[in-house]
């Protein structure tokens, strides 16, 4: 197997970039390293660290058989530096540079630009773990549990990779940036993270749910544009991170699932036929429909601010740099510079959303997003055939993208879910109807039980149909450490 896509298990820090030869990047690592440990063992808590997971760990870099599932205490989980395989004469796929070969050190002109991408992709890593690190305590299910920690020893790799970059490329000033990501913190007044979404708290197993169908997914929009990336480093990089990432939209879109599934099942159960029968339906030990649809509504417009402004000229920079790409760029049918392309976007004008053509260049982002909008709607509505098909009458909607922004044109009006202009007092009345309220959160923090038994699932959320690795019903995701 070639070098490149072959780990190296024998040196401190797994990697397939040949670290061993390049002393000075590997000191650098290794520097860090503690910092990462002490940052990790102050998140878990201690019954988890010395628990046995049944985790996967990357073992190639090749698309097919390139993980392991094997019990590993977390502690000891083989965090890494991984790049995906060298793709022998590429070219930089879009902007001014188009078809010249691409980068395999940082141009000098795109330094400070290709920093600050690196710097924000990897400080949304340990933000997610922050916000999720107290999950295990509530549970429903050990092979939950068994997911959760998954999703929170890959977004670490995912750290190790960027701070890899950083400290490879960018000499002083990435070592710096490096030690920054250990101190910022989710929710902190003083040092905050970069990005609203990842300041905020996920008390809640639904709220993880969503946030990992939600934000993680903007998260894999991010990865395929910086994928598209001229810089070669970065793009092989951010490719095999996809690898990962994909198994963490499965865990929000199928957490989803089963909790709609236990939803449904216990209507049924009891012949209640409307779903907005909500204090029966809660006496029942499971979330209801409109609730769910409201957890919907929030983490979905949290994750449209993550694409930041509309009409960028930061995006049409990198864009027009050749630093960063469109989603699937290469299967774009276009000249891949845009110089004289135009884009539909929405605005507010004279009180009302209305369309217009902008530069395409400068709709980035707002193309970006578009792509986001439609990839998430192909799980709602897997979810909305799940519900049809229990003979229930709901459906689940992704709101509008006017609704509830706190950044770009509509962070200066109301909108209603279905994207109609509102007064502030009717946004009052109503608010409650379309975002949780304190008394639907308490709710289901009241259903947040852990359930540590093999093959058990608290009451809210139907099993898996299938386990992971092909693993039957009762297995032990988790040997919990019971000291």
């Amino acid at each position: 197997m070639e070098d490149h896509v072959k780990v190296n298990y024998d040196t401190r820090i797994p990697n397939n970039v040949g670290l061993s030869s390049d002393r000075k990047v590997l000191r650098a690592l290794e520097k860090w390293h503690p910092g990462f440990i002490d940052w990790w063992n102050q998140l878990i808590p201690p019954r988890y660290q010395q628990s046995m997971v049944y985790l996967r760990t990357a073992v190639s870099a090749d698309s097919k058989g390139w993980a392991k599932f094997d019990y590993v205490k977390m502690p000891d989980y083989r965090w890494g530096v991984l790049l995906a395989p060298r793709q022998e004469d590429r070219t930089i796929p879009c902007g001014e540079h188009y078809g010249a070969p691409a980068w395999q050190e940082v141009p000098g002109e795109y330094r400070n630009m290709l920093k600050r991408l690196i710097v924000i992709q990897g400080d949304t890593e340990p933000a997610s773990v922050e916000q999720q690190h107290l999950l295990a305590l509530s549970a429903p299910s050990l092979y939950d549990m068994r997911n959760l920690f998954q999703v929170n020893v890959e977004e670490s790799r995912h750290l190790w990779a960027m701070v890899y970059l950083l400290f490879k490329y960018f000499g002083r000033d990435g070592r710096e940036e490096g030690e920054d990501l250990l101190r910022r913190s989710s929710g902190s007044e003083e040092t905050p993270r970069l990005l609203g979404a990842f300041n905020e708290k996920t008390p809640d197993w639904l709220s993880f749910f969503m946030f990992t169908f939600c934000t993680d997914r903007d998260g894999k929009m991010q990865l395929e544009s910086l994928a598209q990336s001229g810089f070669d480093p970065l793009s092989r990089t951010c490719r095999f991170m996809l690898t990962e990432e994909a198994h963490h939209m499965f865990v929000g879109e199928n957490g989803v699932t089963r909790t709609i599934q236990a939803t449904l099942e216990a209507m049924n159960r009891v012949n209640i036929d409307d779903p907005y029968d909500i204090d029966e339906i809660r006496s029942l030990g499971v979330i209801d429909l409109p609730t769910i649809q409201k957890k919907l509504n929030l983490h979905f417009s949290l994750s449209l601010d993550l694409f930041g402004q509309e009409l960028s000229t930061n995006a049409a920079n990198a864009f027009n740099a050749g630093i960063k790409g469109r989603y699937m760029e290469s299967k774009l049918e276009d000249d891949h510079k845009l110089v004289d392309d135009t884009y539909t976007v929405k605005t507010v004008k004279n009180g009302k959303i209305v369309a217009e053509e902008v530069p395409a260049l400068t709709a980035i982002n707002m193309r970006l997003r578009d792509d986001y909008i439609r990839d998430a709607a192909r799980g709602v509505k897997r979810w909305n055939t799940l519900i049809r098909r229990n003979g229930v009458q709901f459906e689940i909607k992704l709101p509008n993208e006017a609704f509830h922004r706190q950044i770009g044109v509509f962070k200066s009006v109301h909108a209603d879910v279905d994207g109609d202009l509102i007064g502030k007092e009717e946004w009052d009345r109503n608010v409650s109807k379309w975002l949780p309220t304190s008394g639907d959160n308490d709710f289901i923090q009241s259903l947040m039980e852990p359930c540590y038994e093999p093959g058990r699932f608290a009451s809210w959320i139907a099993p898996p149909r299938v386990g992971i690795n092909n693993m039957p019903g009762e297995f032990d995701y988790v040997k919990l450490h019971m000291a």
